[in-house]
């Protein structure tokens, strides 16, 4: 007979987290947090998690304070005799920082690691991370998921006759040749050049797309430059229309003004990250079915291994 299954929430992730957690087929475990009034906050569990698999739930994204909170409830659960512990981490923040690309830098995504190891995780579950080689930068198991197994059957819905899938820049291509194959359509690839993070100088497209129906592919949108430009390309290069998918709806600065004033028919985001406000060209697919079926999985130490799609 296995042990009890405990799923909390972070502040940050509550609302993914009750899906999550009524698709598992259970309520959210009792939690809280009390704040100090020079900020400081303290989490606790309201009710016992002794001996039990605690899965906790939280992206990692701005600000800093996400992060933390999950590295707190993770060692107040160490310190209540959790029998496992793991951190369900839709979102992974600082996974662009996973390597030293100039002089003086840190990697980010490794002390991050390093962070939640030292606070007490026995596993990670994250989905589409950054860089695929965060993997490595634990020494404890991680389940990496990928929205393909919900996008995929969302970009099939659409029907649309002349499919293209496109990458908005040359580090996304492997994702783009994937859902290509799955897909069956062709590939095209944009090539930009920055002077500075989230600052594009130019941008080209590898590929014909006139007469296609163009879906982007990204794992993140953040300030939504780049992939708003690379949709504005399309267009102008022929495309019939324009769609995006993106598992991470970061959306700082002016994002949601550049989508709206795009050429993008539509951008599919996942439920990982809150929207902050509004948009009509966004729609949000959930992934709280994918994440509680393999809570259940790795709560009863079976195989994962049909949920990594692609």
């Amino acid at each position: 007979m296995t042990n009890e299954v405990k799923i909390f929430a972070g502040s940050n992730t509550k609302m993914l987290a009750t899906k999550i957690a009524k698709g598992f087929g259970m309520e959210l475990g009792k939690s809280s947090i009390s704040h100090f009034s020079d900020g400081e906050f303290q989490p606790s569990f309201e009710e016992s998690v002794r001996g039990a698999d605690v899965f906790i739930i939280q992206s990692t994204n701005p600000p800093t304070d996400n992060l933390f909170e999950l590295l707190l409830m993770v060692d107040a659960a160490k310190r209540a005799s959790a029998k496992r512990i793991i951190a369900v981490i839709p979102y992974f923040g600082f996974a662009r920082q996973d390597r030293k690309d100039q002089p003086r830098v840190p990697i980010g995504s490794k002390l991050v690691a390093n962070m939640l190891a030292a606070a007490g995780v026995s596993r990670v579950m994250t989905m589409d991370l950054h860089a695929d080689q965060i993997q490595g930068f634990f020494e404890v198991p991680v389940d990496h998921l990928y929205a393909s197994a919900v996008f995929s059957q969302a970009i099939k819905d659409l029907n649309l006759p002349n499919l293209i899938m496109a990458s908005p820049d040359m580090g996304g291509s492997k994702r783009a040749y994937a859902y290509a194959k799955h897909l069956e359509a062709d590939v095209v690839i944009c090539y930009k050049q920055r002077k500075k993070a989230n600052n594009i100088d130019k941008m080209f497209v590898i590929g014909d797309v006139e007469g296609k129906d163009v879906v982007l592919v990204d794992d993140m949108i953040d300030t939504a430059g780049t992939l708003t430009k690379a949709a504005d390309l399309m267009k102008e290069k022929g495309a019939t229309s324009v769609r995006a998918i993106c598992t991470h709806p970061i959306l700082s600065g002016s994002a949601y003004e550049r989508i709206e004033k795009s050429a993008l028919t539509e951008l599919l985001v996942t439920d990982t990250i809150p929207l902050k406000q509004e948009c009509s060209k966004i729609r949000v697919i959930s992934v709280a079915d994918l994440f509680a079926k393999v809570i259940y999985k790795v709560h009863n130490y079976e195989s994962i291994s049909s949920y990594f799609i692609f």
